[in-house]
């Protein structure tokens, strides 16, 4: 009987599940229409700086990429044989190995579970990552910065619905959030950023005591000395570094959540994170789950969009493509996969307005493609607007409905110079001494 008090009360000090409000609140039609938006001007910058082909890629369609996750050491003399090949955009190349992998994380989830088969899918993502900063980082960081404007705003203004959805059950317009994440779009954009500054600063001073060290004789000794400080700038910088990766997913839900700048995300993050660490991953965990499921549920339902939309057309479409014996919607539209849903074929269009169809089925496949993928990033700052908001009632006890509303300040202002006026033309009474009484008349 102890046992079952004690199970229900953990259950109820997780509250955990709210976590699966995230799947109705993902796929909300205004927050779909943010994140393909966001998407695709993302992806338009993305094609747009891949003009630059800087990606070496071999004539078996082999990239440098495959060779440094394989083995670091061969890169240069893959460079240098396949240096006269036509290479490949850095964006493109990291989309499709981001989407392998990202598939290979879902499916290590869902089929066994396989923890081990998560997490070398994820450490082969953060690798890749690493490869493009080191060969590539003029790119990397011009591409970073623009991703990250781009999703300060939309990120932003999705953690501001599903904030008073999960809070208050209300339901933001699109302009409303918009207006809202651009007007705060100082602190999200700032806020990871921040984080990484601290870091390099504190950095710096452990750089500059190194640097000292080269000084003959006195260097090593100074070195010597100040290595107790060099320790301490260490473990700061450790912990700044581990509740930022755990508690990252927490610094856009805190300025939605609370109106925070960048520094008071950044704390607020860290603060839950090392105040209830096996919370926030269990909070994780579950999310990465449920996640996981709910994007194949999706996933599927976007192919059978696809697969039953062709299929209906290759009933009435029976005709062969111009100057050749390919059916003519194989050569327009290639037979959408669930490993590929737009779809791989060698045929060709035949003719100009084969082109032109083909062209326009892609681009309409393509919208179908980005809501599936929207569906992630939609799902990825809902439920960590959720998390936030159940971190936030067990380490604050901060009642959920409690959520920062701009107007409360608008309104407060006017408040406040309104009693000050009444307070300055409120008549002040004459003292009893200045008064005359009706005995002294008489």
């Amino acid at each position: 009987m102890v046992g079952g008090n004690n199970s229900s009360q953990l259950l109820d000090g997780f509250l955990f599940p709210g976590i699966f409000q995230a799947f109705r609140m993902s796929i909300q039609p205004t927050k779909l229409i943010i994140t393909v938006c966001a998407l695709g001007v993302i992806c338009l910058a993305g094609w747009l700086m891949d003009f630059s082909k800087t990606v070496v890629a071999g004539g078996d369609e082999v990239t440098e990429l495959q060779i440094y996750l394989e083995n670091p050491g061969r890169l240069k003399y893959f460079i240098a044989e396949n240096k006269d090949f036509p290479g490949q955009g850095v964006f493109s190349t990291l989309w499709d190995f981001s989407a392998d992998r990202f598939k290979g994380a879902v499916h290590s989830v869902v089929r066994e579970p396989d923890i081990d088969g998560v997490i070398q899918n994820i450490i082969a993502y953060f690798n890749a990552v690493g490869w493009a900063l080191r060969y590539h980082p003029i790119y990397c960081v011009i591409f970073f910065a623009i991703t990250l404007a781009v999703m300060s705003i939309a990120g932003g203004a999705i953690c501001r619905i599903a904030a008073l959805q999960f809070a208050r059950a209300e339901k933001p317009g699109l302009t409303e959030a918009v207006q809202f994440s651009t007007k705060r779009f100082t602190s999200f954009f700032t806020a990871p950023l921040a984080a990484m500054a601290i870091i390099a600063f504190i950095g710096l001073f452990i750089f500059l005591l190194g640097l000292v060290g080269n000084i003959p004789r006195v260097g090593e000794l100074i070195v010597g000395i100040g290595t107790p400080l060099a320790l301490v700038a260490g473990f700061l910088t450790a912990v700044i570094l581990i509740g930022t990766a755990v508690g990252f997913n927490l610094m856009f839900p805190a300025v939605a959540h609370d109106g925070s700048d960048c520094f008071d995300a950044i704390s607020r993050s860290l603060s839950y994170v090392y105040a209830r660490p096996w919370q926030m991953i269990f909070y994780t965990a579950i999310a990465a789950v449920y996640g996981s499921v709910c994007y194949l549920f999706v996933r599927v339902f976007g192919f059978l969009t696809l697969w039953l939309t062709r299929w209906f057309l290759q009933i009435g479409l029976w005709t062969d493509s111009a100057g050749s014996e390919v059916n003519k919607l194989t050569a327009i539209w290639p037979k959408p996969e669930f490993g590929r849903l737009l779809g791989s074929s060698d045929a060709m269009p035949g003719n100009s307005t084969e082109w032109i169809a083909a062209f326009l089925v892609r681009l309409f496949v393509l919208v179908v493609v980005g809501l599936v993928v929207s569906f992630i990033i939609s799902f990825y700052f809902s439920a960590n607007s959720i998390i936030y908001s159940l971190m936030r009632s067990k380490v604050d006890n901060t009642a959920r409905e409690d959520i920062y509303m701009p107007y409360d300040e608008a309104e407060a202002e006017p408040a406040e110079v309104e009693r000050g006026t009444e307070q300055q033309e409120q008549p002040v009474p004459k003292p009893e001494s200045d008064q005359e009484s009706p005995s002294s008349e008489s």
